[in-house]
């Protein structure tokens, strides 16, 4: 018997998988439409899930709206809050004000006769000079130290142009002056006064537009209309960018031979080498300090100084432990050269016609006034008064601010548990629509905030006491008539502060518990989010196992048809080969 072979074009298995093949029937499309049957379960899963989302999302807005509430509550269950004071100057060009909670109201008079500067350490002056002697024959212009270089050029002397170069010697400049004047001006350094001297029988008359040297500006040598022009100022400067050692200081520096130079200002070391570092290294280094002053060069008066950076009539001491740079600068306070204190002064006023008193600084603090919670900042010397009184602004504001927000609260709620009717009369539900927690909650607040207060003497004992009454139309409190509020703030403030923030049962404090109990770590809205959030997670944890079983289902069926397919394929192919047979036979 010849046996049966497949042909060239014969089915694969894989080519089984295509619905109907072999069958000719659509096999796949039955398959779907069954798995879809089986993922019913899952459809109505999802859906609920959806619904938990859509209520999550409210009971967040729900709680964001208390949140805020709580914070006005916990602002207004402050006893301390109701003692906030305003502090007003009679004159804010004299004086700056603040006051704290609890200052006592009432007016104070201040007359301020002084005010406070800091102490100063003045160095002595000339701590250099251009040259030691009055020689100037060697002293080179590039290289002598005014304290803003020669530049080369000309510059005229009585109508007569002097030609300079910044590698002539000073006394160059001084000969080449004579020359160009006929012996009429004259010029000389002094070492004692490190100044020039321009000295002529009849006035001289210095520079021209077309000078092009600045050496009469570098000299300090201006016309004054008569024969002897002397420079205004000194004119040696310390180089404060060189290292010490070339800093040209009239007495060198020198940091004990080894590097490890070190003074003290007011107890606080500072270390310095001579050789590695620039006096203006120092100076940053004294500023950065402990030391509380502020180091200067002044280039003008060639002097260093010690400023303290706080006011007051205080000292400044300072000592060379090694070496020489507190002498060396003009900065020590022993010797015959030493540094002057200028000192610094007090604060002097007085309050409502006092004794005199005195505070180192420019703040009149409670410290030295005896006034608890004020603080005056004088800005001059004058006569003042200062006003303190209750701020009923801002407690109006915060309790304004805390009926809104109550307002806005309940609003949140209505709109998350109200039903809607359209024109057809259908109904639909809000995402919290007969929640009992939601309800409950809108209940509670309505109740609290309509409450009067027991234990209370008085006229303020409830919000409608301060004009904030239900509009009787909804849940929420009117706020468009303040003068209740306004009133009792003038009139009854203790009676105000008691009705929110009595400790037993004050309104604020009331109601600070109740959104504790409500949105606080085990509240009733955050323990609903929670079993909210496992319902969820459950369902996404059946989803996947009913997931599990379609697809083991829609495997088990597509198996199935395939070896439908493979059975029907095969005896079609054993019809054909009969066929053919028996046709040939």
């Amino acid at each position: 018997m010849t046996s049966i072979s497949s042909s060239s074009s014969a089915v694969t298995p894989s080519d089984l998988a295509i619905s109907g093949l072999a069958s000719g029937w659509d096999w796949q499309s039955l398959v779907s439409q069954l798995v879809q049957v089986q993922r019913a379960p899952e459809t109505l899963l999802e859906n609920q899930q959806s619904k938990i989302a859509t209520q999550q999302t409210a009971l967040s807005s729900i709680q964001t709206a208390l949140q805020t509430l709580q914070s006005d509550a916990t602002t207004l269950s402050s006893r301390s809050f109701f003692d906030s004071v305003t502090a007003t100057s009679s004159d804010t060009s004299l004086a700056t004000v603040t006051a704290a909670e609890g200052t006592a109201p009432g007016t104070y008079s201040f007359e301020v006769t002084q005010l406070a500067t800091a102490a100063a350490l003045q160095g002595r002056p000339q701590a250099t000079s251009l040259s030691p002697t009055d020689d100037v024959s060697a002293l080179t212009l590039s290289s002598a130290p005014f304290a803003t270089p020669v530049r080369a050029g000309t510059f005229t002397v009585d109508g007569q142009q002097i030609t300079i170069a910044t590698s002539d010697t000073l006394q160059s400049v001084f000969d080449q002056i004579s020359k160009a004047t006929d012996g009429d001006v004259t010029a000389a350094y002094s070492a004692k006064d490190d100044t020039i001297t321009l000295s002529s029988s009849s006035p001289i008359v210095l520079g021209s537009a077309t000078d092009t040297s600045n050496f009469l500006q570098v000299a300090k040598l201006s016309n004054n209309g008569t024969g002897t022009v002397a420079s205004s100022g000194k004119l040696g400067s310390v180089d404060v960018g060189e290292a010490m050692t070339q800093s040209n200081l009239a007495e060198p520096i020198n940091d004990g031979g080894k590097g490890q130079g070190a003074f003290e200002i007011n107890g606080v070391t500072i270390n310095y080498s001579a050789s590695a570092d620039s006096i203006n290294d120092v100076i940053n280094s004294i500023n950065q300090s402990a030391a509380g002053v502020v180091a200067a060069y002044d280039p003008v008066n060639n002097q260093f100084t010690l400023t303290d950076k706080t006011t007051g009539d205080v000292g400044i001491s300072v000592q060379d432990v090694t070496g020489n740079f507190l002498a060396a600068t003009g900065l020590a306070t022993t010797g015959p050269k030493s540094a002057t204190l200028v000192r610094g002064k007090n604060l002097l006023y007085t309050i409502n016609n006092s004794v005199p008193l005195s505070s180192q600084t420019n703040t009149i603090a409670e410290d030295t006034s005896g006034v608890a919670g004020l603080s005056v900042t004088p800005l001059a010397k004058g006569d003042f008064t200062v006003t303190v009184a209750p701020d009923t602004s801002t407690i109006a504001s915060a309790i304004t601010k805390f009926v809104t927000d109550y307002n806005s609260a309940q609003s949140t709620i209505d709109a998350q548990t109200a039903t809607t009717t359209d024109s057809s009369g259908n109904v639909t539900p809000g995402p919290l629509t007969g929640d009992q927690v939601a309800e409950d909650l809108n209940t509670h607040l309505l109740n609290l905030a309509a409450s009067t207060v027991s234990g209370l003497s008085g006229t303020v004992a409830s919000l409608n006491d301060l004009g904030f009454a239900s509009n009787g139309q909804n849940d929420s409190l009117s706020t468009t008539d303040t003068t209740g509020l306004d009133s009792a703030l003038n009139n009854n403030l203790a009676g105000v502060a008691a009705l929110f923030s009595n400790p037993a049962n004050g309104l604020a404090v009331q109601f600070n518990s109740l959104l504790n109990n409500t949105i606080g770590a085990n509240g009733t809205l955050v323990n609903e989010q929670s079993t909210l959030t496992s319902e969820s997670k459950g369902m996404t944890t059946q989803i996947s196992n009913i997931e599990t079983q379609v697809q083991a289902y829609q495997t088990q069926l597509t198996n199935e048809f395939i070896a439908m397919e493979t059975a029907e394929e095969k005896t079609n192919q054993e019809q054909a080969y009969l066929a053919s047979a028996f046709k040939s036979s």
